[in-house]
């Protein structure tokens, strides 16, 4: 008997598919190219994924999530629909992703001044040496009394004419060279791919006739768990040709790196996430090579850097060991590998170059932020801090180096909060309150009507709310404000950012003491892992001369605020440097100069790691952080001073 299947057409998308009796309707979405907001990977739990049945119905899809009058209107978890019949199914704007503001140049607000090593100071230090290079050859035709082998001719001209010993010549220049050395009269450029070590052997991984030694490129990608951004490089010159970003196609298998190790040990989990990721570089390759105008052929190395998890995803290396005690890596060094071997959209003779690990949850887009920021050659006790799902801290100088991990969950990225987004158009990233009458005043991406609410509107939200006391030292709203805006719903508090005919969906957009508290747990997690590592190696912030914070989450966030709400230790915000994305520029140094290549296997074997769940202190850390900014004020004296003289005041009313 033939299986039975339907058509589920999606709108706005106008996207038809057709799927077998009982497939879930996010896994016809996915199949279908259409994405939904699956924080969660599919268990239910997160309720991003909603969605409205316009016609058909489904099995299934009713949830704890969705309130009575979203039921009622037809509103369905696409995670937990069972398909039944013919469908058509209208993804709202909440739960759709928008990548178009990863491409967008934002200037950021009140935060850290930007700093990263620019060209100038790589050809200033000599550093400027691209770790493939292009030679020009002419060599001498064959004869009779010639004959020697077409790879033999080359070599010995690389030989005797620019010094260059201990050659290997890969396979694919053996299969092309007796062709193109004839094109242009034995006139001919190789492309030589430098060894990260001395004494090492080059590679010769492509020959092209004539002069084409202006025109030799890489590409730089970080993968991170949210987004990939890649950059085209002209290692002639250094400049950045095109850059592009894109949402990481795995987010729909799950929000964080715990989620999607969980899938890959499903049947066939970690080929699709593979695929996946792979899919997803490949959009960026194709976007940036097309934005450049080169040709792809002219592309000679791709440096990549990713953490632990997304690194073994890429490389279809089983992760699962990373999440289990004693929290084993499969390895932290990875050898050059040929790109199109990993199904990349680029030519034969290119190499991915891919970032080593220091541990399981120490990853090469910190090593490569390391690397880029510099801070491993400077003589000043430096704090570095890249803040996403996981938190990463290193603390260190030229000296010594250590560092760690802790899972700060998906609060600064909107997983985890009830109308909680991604930094895209409609989220709410800056707020600011009426003192007296308690209105709000929202900033959103794109200034267009609030959908929504990311990571930075989400941290300036509490930090107002706490410093004007409408919420408490552990998040919960003063129940003796007089404003409509603070209600109870179904035994939570909340209180109402935008009314439902100011937003662009249809319901109120509001901000609960469940949501304040999911923030609390995760600035928690980064405040007392930058404490416990700090402790360990037997220094205090008043050591710490220099921090610098990586990642897109620190372009946007306000410091002052930050700090407010114990995100953020208390400190001279001229001491903070923000690099922008850490791991892409590590990738771009890397391709840009070999001396970067040599010292980060050299700044891995210094890099100590301590695995904060296996360190006592840090819970103890962690549960004096619950709370805004933190158990003991002392270490926040000037916002202690600010409440105080608040308080003051507010009693002299009063009297």
């Amino acid at each position: 008997m033939d299986a039975i299947r339907f058509k589920v057409k999606f709108l706005p998308h106008e996207r038809e598919i057709t799927v077998d009796d009982g497939e879930t309707l996010i896994h016809a979405a996915m199949e279908a190219g259409v994405h939904i907001n699956a924080s969660c990977g599919g268990e239910g739990v997160c309720g991003k994924c909603r969605v409205l049945i316009e016609e058909g119905d489904v099995a299934e899809g009713i949830s704890e999530k969705l309130s009575k009058e979203d039921i009622e209107k037809g509103y369905r978890l696409a995670c937990k629909s069972l398909i039944k019949n013919d469908l058509v199914v209208r993804i709202p704007v909440e739960s759709t992703i928008d990548a178009s503001v990863l491409n967008l140049q934002s200037t950021p607000r009140k935060t850290a001044h930007i700093k990263q090593m620019d060209l100038g100071e790589l050809k200033e230090k000599g550093l400027f040496t691209p770790p493939v290079e292009k030679k020009y050859l002419e060599l001498p035709e064959p004869s009779i009394q010639d004959n020697l082998p077409d790879v033999s001719r080359m070599v010995n001209y690389l030989k005797l004419n620019h010094d260059e010993h201990r050659l290997y010549v890969t396979l694919s220049v053996i299969q092309k060279i007796p062709d193109i050395i004839r094109q242009q009269n034995f006139k001919i450029t190789a492309t030589l791919a430098r060894p990260v070590h001395q004494g090492g052997r080059t590679r010769i991984i492509n020959v092209q006739p004539g002069d084409t030694t202006d025109r030799n490129f890489a590409i730089a990608i970080d993968i991170g768990t949210t987004t990939i951004n890649g950059q085209i490089l002209d290692l002639k010159s250094g400049e950045v040709l095109s850059e592009h970003g894109e949402f990481n196609g795995q987010i729909s298998y799950g929000e964080d790196v715990i989620s999607r190790i969980v899938y890959a040990e499903k049947a066939g989990g970690l080929k699709k996430l593979q695929d996946v990721v792979i899919k997803t570089i490949n959009t960026v390759i194709d976007s940036i090579v097309k934005q450049s105008g080169i040709d792809s052929e002219e592309i000679s190395t791709i440096t990549l850097a990713g953490n632990t998890t997304m690194t073994q995803l890429m490389l279809g290396v089983n992760p699962r060991y990373i999440r289990r005690s004693p929290y084993v890596p499969a390895s932290t060094i990875y050898p050059p590998i040929r790109a199109i071997d990993l199904g990349m959209n680029v030519k034969e003779h290119v190499t991915a170059l891919i970032y080593p690990q220091v541990s399981s949850y120490v990853g090469g887009d910190i090593v490569s932020g390391v690397m880029g920021s510099g801070m491993y050659r400077t003589e000043e006790l430096t704090l570095f801090m890249d803040i996403g799902t996981n938190a990463e801290i290193v603390i260190g100088n030229k000296d010594w180096l250590a560092c760690a991990a802790c899972s700060a969950g998906p609060a600064f990225e909107g997983g985890g909060i009830k109308l909680g987004m991604r930094a895209s158009k409609g989220a709410i990233e800056d707020f600011s309150l009426d003192p007296v009458t308690l209105e709000p005043m929202i900033v959103t991406i794109g200034k267009v009507r609030p959908k929504g609410i990311c990571g930075s509107g989400l941290i300036s939200m509490v930090a107002t709310m706490f410093e004007m006391g409408v919420i408490d030292n552990r998040g919960k709203f003063n129940r003796d404000l007089n404003s409509n805006r603070i209600r109870e719903v179904d035994g939570v508090y909340e209180f109402v950012l935008a009314w439902k005919d100011e937003t662009q969906i249809d319901r109120d957009v509001v901000i609960s003491e469940i949501d304040i508290e999911n923030l609390i747990r995760a600035k928690g997690a980064v405040y007392s892992g930058c404490m416990t590592l700090l402790s360990e190696v037997g220094m205090t912030m008043n050591n710490i001369e220099r921090i610098i914070l990586a990642g897109g989450f620190g372009s946007y966030v306000d410091l002052e605020k930050a700090m407010i709400i114990g995100l953020l230790p208390e400190t001279d915000a001229g001491k903070v440097t923000f690099v922008g994305n850490g791991s892409l520029m590590g990738a771009k140094m890397s391709s840009l100069t070999n001396r970067i290549r040599r010292d980060v296997v050299e700044v891995t074997k210094k890099m100590t790691n301590f695995e904060l769940s296996e360190t006592p202190s840090f819970m103890d850390n962690y549960m004096a952080a619950l709370f805004l900014p933190h158990t003991d004020m002392k270490m926040f004296p000037k916002l202690k001073e600010r409440l105080d003289a608040r308080m003051s005041a507010r009693r002299g009313v009063l009297q």
